[in-house]
């Protein structure tokens, strides 16, 4: 079995969430995308202390297609250093973490 991850990025507002999103669900990289409410960020980035509202997004995905996910995410994303960060998944209902494999399949090859 593929190994299920949960990847994690933070959006600039809700259009943006909502593209990455649905690119992702309907390109079969990821078996659901949970969009949280807008989240208050507080970060450092290039020597300034900055702040943000953003829109977290929780995606369900395998080891298997991370690297396209993450190539959808930088080709959608208008940061020019987005959060991308993929947390393995160490336990969960197997019937789901089987669900999340199963949407994530690759396409067969002809």
């Amino acid at each position: 079995m593929s190994e299920a991850l949960v990847v994690l990025t933070n959006c600039p507002d809700d259009e943006v969430a909502d593209r990455i999103a649905r690119t992702l669900v309907e390109g079969g990289l990821a078996a659901c995308v949970n969009r949280l409410a807008p989240a208050s960020s507080i970060y450092r980035w290039q020597g300034a202390v900055e702040r943000a509202t953003e829109t977290p997004l929780l995606i369900k995905t395998t080891r298997e297609r991370y690297a396209e996910v993450e190539q959808a995410i930088r080709a959608l994303h208008p940061y020019q250093v987005p959060e991308i960060i993929a947390v393995t998944i160490e336990a969960g209902f197997a019937p789901y973490l089987r669900w999340i494999v199963d949407e994530t399949q690759p396409p067969l090859m002809a």
